[in-house]
């Protein structure tokens, strides 16, 4: 009997993914445990593996096609077994609930619910509710290109753009002549190129008419062609695509405000070599997220979010950490971190990273972060804002340690200075708890006495 494969459901709030890739063809025989697909969720790519034997008898779902979870995809059997019949998935419905939207740089935003009313107009019972989804707009579908297929065969040989050529004839169709015509306006005659540079292009789909070659008087070689393929518009990743919406609705939604203090970290630095030879490794970035967390348990109203009508508390602290990779930023999550000492704090810290960095972090370790720490100092940098995440109050950007001169009682020493920004939603946190807020993790940061207890 064949075996229905579905696409599966990777964290609690995760209604929706798409297949990347498939790694087999119809036809090709899978093995349980084999690779089957990868599939992107709006937080990472994962592959999935199969739980039959036998052959992928029929794709459901190609790639790219976002569906709801637990949809069925293909099916695995024996070649030429009947393949049950199944109804073609649907656009995923929108999930209305108390729902939070994870983004890269951390954090989450509370989704509007609307409560349903029974008769009489009593609210329902609170919880999740399905609706139709809206489909957003369409793009504007691109205008149609008339072209003769005399004309189109001659631009084709030529390799330039149809679309760059106007029409003549009705409706705009583009006729031999309008080729011609253009090619006479871009001196094709003149055109020098070589044989691989035209072939590569022509594979491309390139207009030769539009590059610059940098050879011999001006002679198109195929390092120009490649130049103009890396400029071709490329379509962004999911992930990208969210990273770009949540970020701009983010900065153009919450009006921020930024607080930037200097760290003297010489001592801590020098405590932290002293744990190191005795055994003890920990990362700068270990100190900084336990004195984030101790703050926030201090100033509970940056630990908050607000609707810009109501103002919440989120009480523990679900900590985020950004972790830089290729195609972006990912954030896990450290929950309830002020239950964890440092070690705890240390090791759940390393091992979020190391998963974030092998594309194994679970969608539902990616959500509800309630402050984020993004952490730049191995990268060499003096001071950066960073953006508020929808669902927070605040972010800190904490940037490299450097040398600097520095009064210290008096005397001019050398001390090892770090810069931290903070940024926050001003609609919850003046410029004064702001300032508060951020030279209480500094002085935290430079506490001694508070580190050797802690170690």
């Amino acid at each position: 009997m064949a075996q229905a494969v579905v696409m599966p459901k990777l964290g609690q709030t995760v209604e929706e993914s798409s297949i990347v890739k498939w790694h087999k063809k119809e036809g090709d025989s899978v093995k349980k445990g084999e690779i089957l697909f990868e599939i992107e969720t709006d937080k990472a790519v994962l592959e999935i593996e199969s739980f039959f034997e036998g052959a992928l008898i029929k794709v459901i779902v190609g790639e790219g096609m976002p569906v709801p979870v637990l949809s069925t995809v293909g099916f695995i059997g024996m070649p030429g077994e009947p393949i049950p019949a199944v109804p073609a998935p649907a656009a995923a419905p929108e999930l209305v609930s108390d729902f939070r939207f994870q983004v890269p740089g951390g954090g989450a935003r509370k989704a509007e619910t609307q409560v349903p009313k029974a008769e009489g107009g009593e609210p329902k019972p609170a919880g999740a509710t399905r609706r139709p989804a809206t489909a957003p707009p369409a793009p504007a579908a691109p205008a149609r290109l008339f072209i003769s297929p005399r004309a189109k065969a001659l631009a084709k040989e030529r390799i330039v753009d149809s679309a760059n050529i106007i029409g003549s004839g009705p409706n705009g169709r583009i006729t031999v002549r309008d080729v011609e015509a253009y090619c006479e306006a871009g001196r094709y005659a003149a055109l020098r190129i070589t044989p691989a540079a035209k072939e590569l292009a022509a594979r491309e789909d390139l207009d030769i008419l539009k590059m610059n070659g940098t050879g011999e008087s001006g002679r198109i070689g195929v390092e120009d062609v490649k130049r103009a393929v890396a400029m071709k518009p490329r379509k962004m990743s999911k992930r990208r695509q969210i990273i770009a919406r949540r970020l701009t609705e983010s900065f153009t939604t919450t009006p921020h405000f930024y607080v930037t203090v200097s760290v003297d970290m010489t001592d801590l630095m020098a405590f932290r070599k002293q744990l190191k030879d005795a055994g003890q490794a920990y990362t700068v970035t270990d100190f900084i997220l336990k004195a984030v967390i101790l703050s926030l348990q201090e100033h509970r109203t940056v630990n908050s979010t607000t609707d810009g009508v109501t103002i919440r508390w989120h009480g523990p602290v679900q900590l985020g950490m950004a972790v830089a990779l290729d195609e972006g930023l990912v954030v896990p999550v450290i929950r309830n971190a002020e239950d964890l000492t440092l070690d705890e704090l240390r090791e759940t810290a390393r091992t979020l990273a190391e998963k974030a960095r092998a594309g194994t972090l679970l969608p539902d370790e990616m959500m509800g972060s309630t402050f984020t720490v993004s952490n730049m100092g191995m990268m060499d940098v003096e001071n950066f804002l960073a953006i508020i995440n929808p669902g927070e109050g605040a972010i800190l950007a904490v940037s490299s340690t450097k040398d600097q001169v520095a009064a210290v009682n008096g005397e001019v020493k050398v001390r090892a200075m770090m810069k931290m920004t903070l940024s926050v939603d001003h609609r919850i946190v003046d410029g004064s708890l702001a300032a508060v807020f951020a030279n209480t993790v500094g002085k935290k940061l430079e506490d001694m006495a508070l580190w050797k207890s802690l170690t």
